[in-house]
């Protein structure tokens, strides 16, 4: 895995030869010559070819970096659940007043087993399925091939919006739809009936509107760490009291059922994973973060942490990187003098070095360098207009010393 300072540095390059106008967000002033000599370098043609090469290389890197293929070209169509979103804000520790508005309960078991989640819609065309009760069987197929070979699922949920169904008094006590989410083991065919098998099920009752989520994760485990066929899920809806009037309406798996309150591609069905690539640390729910306090020192030319602000619409990718906007990276720079301070967090091997080079200018100074990094959480498509929600590891510096 790249380190973090050297993927800033490539960010940081990228930018550069991108030609972005918002240098300020993005260059130290001490590097601004840099910028302009490079900007000079591709005037002519064949350095501005050079210069595209190398523009193409820093890119992929960055690319193989985050787990992608190639730049993610997001459609028109792509839609961002606000589960994701939500999912994302409680995550990555944002305002609290954002917070207070989130209901939904953080997957602390799902997520404390991966780094990566990811989330699917079914497929538009849906198949009734027979079953042994009167209640409607749907049947639904989520393409899975975007998960990468190196990622293994640890535990997947179905999400399915229900809405309130206003019913008489007399039958409100009898309002309880039981929901079962079933593998399909074997598709229908011509020659025999579709085998089954149940995952999940609930009991719900008519007078709340809410998500409910189910565990599908054994189906989506054999699907992507066995290799088994994917033949998709089915849902049934039932009323407890076999009751006809609101049977399995209030649930939102079919474009054609009442729209209610929002949008079809907010309110389907959604199928969520997640996973860990074996990179880096799993997901945790942070807390909001503390600005660090710098101390004041007497010669600000020493090794210090400085502000650097990694702006993604410098780079072009705001397009697909859906949050965050861009994130305070930071980076290490200053002088390691001799002696060295204790306030330099610097290493006995360091305080050597230092001494040495006292009385022996050929071997050079320590650096300063990070000696705390920490991560941060990125929501975007990927390549297939999928919502990605996954942890970078060594992305902000926290710490910087003399080594």
């Amino acid at each position: 895995m790249i380190p973090g300072n050297r993927m800033l540095m490539v960010i940081l390059l990228c930018q550069v030869l991108l030609g972005g106008t918002n240098h300020a967000s993005l260059i130290p002033e001490t590097g601004r010559k840099k910028v302009a000599e490079l900007q000079g370098q591709a005037g002519s043609g064949r350095r501005s070819a050079q210069s595209h090469e190398l523009l193409r290389g820093f890119e992929t890197t960055l690319l193989q970096m985050f787990g992608l293929r190639r730049r993610p070209q997001p459609s028109k169509s792509a839609v961002i659940p606000s589960y994701m979103l939500d999912l994302y804000r409680l995550q990555s520790g944002e305002e609290e007043e954002s917070l207070q508005e989130i209901s939904l309960q953080y997957p602390e078991r799902s997520a404390s087993r991966a780094n990566t989640v990811r989330s699917f819609h079914h497929e538009e065309h849906l198949e009734t399925v027979p079953g042994p009760s009167e209640a409607p069987r749907i049947r639904f197929v989520f393409n899975l091939s975007s998960v990468p070979e190196n990622e293994v699922i640890s535990s997947a949920e179905l999400r399915l919006y229900r809405e309130q169904v206003e019913e008489p008094s007399a039958a409100w006590e009898r309002g309880f739809h039981r929901i079962n989410i079933y593998e399909v083991m074997k598709p229908l065919s011509e020659r025999a009936q579709a085998i089954t098998r149940l995952l999940d099920t609930r009991l719900v009752h008519h007078n709340v509107t809410r998500w409910e989520t189910f565990d599908v994760s054994p189906a989506v485990i054999r699907w992507t760490k066995d290799k088994q066929p994917n033949n998709g899920l089915v849902i049934e809806v039932t009323h407890l009291h076999h009751a006809q009037t609101h049977q399995g309406k209030h649930v939102r798996i079919s474009r054609s059922l009442p729209q209610g309150h929002g949008d079809w591609a907010q309110l389907r069905p959604l199928l969520v994973t997640f996973g860990h690539d074996g990179r880096g640390h799993a997901l945790t729910r942070r807390t909001r973060r503390s600005p660090k306090h710098q101390r004041s020192r007497k010669n600000k030319k020493n090794c210090r942490r400085h502000a650097l602000y990694v702006d993604f619409s410098d780079v072009g990718w705001n397009d697909w990187i859906v949050a965050p906007p861009g994130y305070q990276a930071f980076y290490c720079h200053g002088d390691c003098p001799f002696p060295l301070a204790d306030h330099l967090n610097s290493t006995n091997h360091a305080i050597v070095q230092t001494l040495v080079n006292s009385v022996n200018s050929s071997i050079p100074k320590a650096c300063c360098v990070p000696t705390e990094l920490s991560a941060i959480s990125m929501l975007y498509l990927d390549e297939y207009d999928k919502v990605v929600l996954k942890n970078y590891q060594e992305m902000v510096v926290e710490g910087c010393g003399c080594r």
